[in-house]
């Protein structure tokens, strides 16, 4: 990887590196606690929230390069797509509080990643958002062509909403809520960042849905998976809740 793919690296949270069952397994339906061999420790809220604010850094740039209607990265503005949708976001943020049961200082992780505030969008942060499936080309200042920035910001798009849905899931189990209630939060959170990453609805939540449930709960729910059996219920109510609130059929 070159120098300055590692810079951006440095300001990317990588989503994918969720919390691992093996620690989750007193803290879902209950307290937020991480199970260690003959111990119980309790685990920060901040982990959750930052699983939740992590990919919703992706989203926004996304976000501001779609919304100029070029794919210019040099163009693109996080903190004027955060004005425009001032309210959606302000809500989104409401909506995420409400989910995990955050308290503030849980809450102060989105300004302490700074992804909501006005900040450079590149492409090599593209390239690390969208998992790098483009690949690095010979020239690095290949990665600004539209063309490949149309694609990355696409796959980013995919992929981010993925693990923002998982990380929702994962607090709302984790807080122990009411399953509806928290399913129809997660739902118009995930209709509020599908808007974001692109307007147009190509990241309509009903998709998005669907690529999660495919991609992430059979690796939860096999019967050799180390997720405990309230979490793998916890997960099948949010899947059989989610599908009736935002798929068609």
């Amino acid at each position: 990887m070159s120098m300055r793919l590692r810079r951006q690296a440095s300001h990317v949270i990588e989503p994918s590196r969720t919390i691992s069952w093996t620690r989750w397994n007193a803290r879902v339906g209950d307290a937020r606690h991480e199970v260690v061999p003959g111990q119980v420790v309790p685990v920060p809220e901040g982990v959750l929230a930052r699983e939740i604010f992590g990919p919703l850094g992706g989203v926004v740039e996304v976000g501001a390069v779609s919304m100029t209607g070029t794919w210019s990265v040099g163009a693109a503005s996080v903190g004027e797509l955060v004005s425009r949708r001032r309210d959606e976001v302000d809500r989104l943020l409401e909506l995420v509080r409400d989910i995990g049961g955050f308290s503030s200082s849980a809450m102060a992780v989105a300004d302490e990643l700074g992804h909501l505030r006005e900040h450079e969008v590149t492409a090599p942060s593209l390239l690390l958002w969208s998992g790098a499936v483009e690949g690095i080309p010979s020239r690095l200042d290949d990665l600004e062509r539209p063309d490949i920035v149309r694609r990355m910001c696409h796959m980013a798009a995919d992929l981010q909403l993925t693990h923002f849905l998982q990380a929702l899931i994962m607090a709302a189990i984790a807080a122990g809520g009411e399953v509806h209630a928290g399913a129809s939060h997660i739902a118009e959170a995930l209709a509020i960042a599908s808007g974001i990453a692109d307007a147009t609805g190509r990241s309509a939540p009903a998709l998005v849905f669907r690529m999660w449930r495919v991609a992430r709960l059979p690796g939860l729910l096999r019967p050799e998976a180390d997720t405990p059996e309230h979490g793998k219920a916890g997960f099948r109510a949010y899947d059989r809740a989610l599908e009736a609130l935002v798929t068609a059929t």
